[in-house]
């Protein structure tokens, strides 16, 4: 069975605010989009992985990862893995940023 990806249109990069977090909506998965200082713009899943499930567009930024707002866990963009002591891993979605426009790829 081959499995095809979507291509969604989901900001335009100008306007995305960077360093906070910004949630869309695609088909049920709410998803949190960042753009970090460096500019890269980084898709997870909106939701931490503790029982509580703190809102990550909630949670403070820095560098390239966000900070959970409920436990204050330290996940990482790129990867979605929580930073240890503490253990987790979000879900994380491939971006595309062409001319101005922001996809989510799923």
């Amino acid at each position: 069975m081959i499995l095809t990806k979507t291509r969604t249109l989901v900001a335009n990069y100008n306007n995305l605010p960077e360093g906070s977090g910004y949630s869309v909506k695609i088909d049920d998965k709410e998803i949190a989009l960042f753009k970090v200082t460096n500019g890269k713009v980084f898709a997870v899943e909106n939701r931490s992985p503790h029982p509580k499930g703190g809102v990550l567009t909630e949670g403070l930024i820095s560098g390239e990862y966000v900070f959970c707002p409920v436990y204050d866990w330290k996940i990482s963009l790129a990867d979605g893995k929580v930073q240890a002591p503490d253990e987790g891993q979000v879900k994380t979605y491939q971006v595309e940023v062409e001319e101005d426009n922001v996809y989510i790829i799923i």
